[in-house]
């Protein structure tokens, strides 16, 4: 699964786009805590596992950008972009 999709998969099990989520954490003093309490939050409110919630505290502790490893790649990891779009998989450019 690519790292965009584990942000679209966390917007369809929880509503929610993951900027909105990412403002929620920041909102609760999550940017400088150890990965575990973010996910013990995102587990508690939303039910979210562990890999979607470790995908999650990767863009709030460091930013949308991803590291171009994958990006263009043939496979499940592959990503069309190193920057990931967090305003919701409907009005995301490159799925048009």
């Amino acid at each position: 699964m690519s790292f965009q999709a584990y942000l679209d998969k966390i917007e369809e099990k929880t509503g929610r786009t993951p900027r909105e989520l990412i403002d929620e954490a920041k909102a609760k003093g999550y940017s400088d805590v150890k990965a575990g309490v973010i996910c013990d939050w995102l587990k508690a409110d939303y039910d979210l596992g562990r890999g979607h919630a470790m995908a999650l505290v990767h863009v709030i502790k460091n930013g949308p950008q991803i590291g171009d490893k994958h990006v263009g790649t043939k496979g499940t990891h592959s990503d069309p972009s190193n920057l990931l779009w967090l305003d919701g998989k409907a009005s995301n450019p490159l799925n048009a």
